[in-house]
């Protein structure tokens, strides 16, 4: 090679190299923006749900706590406010502001562990008015708790910042079977889910001829399917919990009463298609998940008996009735 050729090359090879360096630097730039600018609202044509978390109890790091947002036009709902809400809401371009409300399945730990972490951020982003949780008995005494939790810091920022003390503030109602109202076009109504450790409620949304249910807990199946007839999508848990067999054959150190006592709270794999299959729904989205099974396809190769859709949901999944 000449030495004008090898210069040509080196220079080639220099420019090649900075352009790259170039590129990875945008690149990491518009991701640090992206995940610090702020966020319009957003706007769904059409009933949509995102499922911003799809862990359950037990921490997952590729699965946030559970929360699955419910939208038409500028209004967003939520079900259920799990850990890390405030970071799946900005995944999905939705600032913490916008939503207004949360819908509570059940007072479990990971349905509410969210919520002070949805309270600060979403008052900081902007909101003014408090943050409604509408729940079963002894959502009430949860929203003092967690107000009077931060009562101090929330004060203090509110003087330093001038910002308004009721956007850090919540708005706790209590409800049963039966309870319904309308949000900008969204309808929606509580089901009971009896039988368990603790009242639980699964929600109905209904839009534009358009329906899905959120269910929480998995110790009533009749009551869901009831409640669940006809929808367009349910929501539901679908929760590996090993026999006492499957935990001895893998040299598990677990309690067998205690992987008993667990799966009579759960809808397991085995039996949610079934259940599904029963409401006549279309869809079924499957949350609250943990390994094992690692693999969707793991997942549903045990959901036997259900002829529609399954969609094995991961963190920021936008569905469309």
């Amino acid at each position: 090679m000449t030495p004008f050729r090898l210069a040509a090359l080196l220079v080639a090879l220099a420019v090649a190299a900075a352009s790259w360096a170039l590129t990875c630097v945008a690149w990491r730039a518009d991701r640090v923006i992206a995940d610090v600018a702020p966020l319009e609202p957003r706007r769904f044509a059409s009933l949509t749900l995102v499922t911003l978390g799809t862990g359950g109890a037990v921490e997952n790091p590729s699965r946030l706590g559970p929360a699955i947002a419910v939208a038409r036009g500028g209004r967003v709902l939520l079900v259920d406010a799990g850990r890390g809400v405030a970071e799946s809401l900005r995944r999905a371009r939705i600032p913490t502001r916008q939503p207004d409300a949360v819908y509570l399945s059940s007072l479990l730990p990971e349905n509410t562990d969210g919520l002070d972490d949805l309270l600060a951020p979403g008052w900081l982003d902007g909101r003014e008015t408090p943050l409604r949780v509408v729940g079963p008995p002894g959502t009430r005494a949860l929203a003092a708790g967690i107000e009077a939790a931060h009562a101090a810091g929330l004060a203090a920022r509110s003087d330093a910042l001038g910002l308004p003390a009721a956007g850090a503030r919540l708005d706790a109602a209590e409800v049963a079977e039966g309870f319904a109202e309308e949000r900008d076009g969204l309808a929606l109504r509580a089901g009971s889910l009896p039988g368990g450790p603790l009242p639980a409620l699964a929600w109905r949304f209904e839009a534009d001829g358009r329906s899905a249910v959120v269910g929480g807990v998995g110790w009533a199946p009749d009551a869901l399917v009831a409640f669940a007839r006809g929808a367009d999508v349910l929501v539901h848990e679908a929760v590996y919990v090993p026999t006492p067999e499957e935990a001895a054959q893998a040299e598990l150190e677990v309690d067998p009463s205690r992987l008993e006592r667990e799966a009579r709270l759960h809808t397991s794999i085995d039996a949610v298609g079934a259940l599904a299959q029963r409401a006549g729904v279309s869809e079924l989205v499957l949350v609250r998940l943990r390994p094992p099974p690692v693999f969707g396809l793991q997942v549903t190769s045990r959901v036997g008996g259900f002829a529609g859709r399954i969609v094995v949901a991961e963190d920021g999944e936008e569905i469309a009735p």
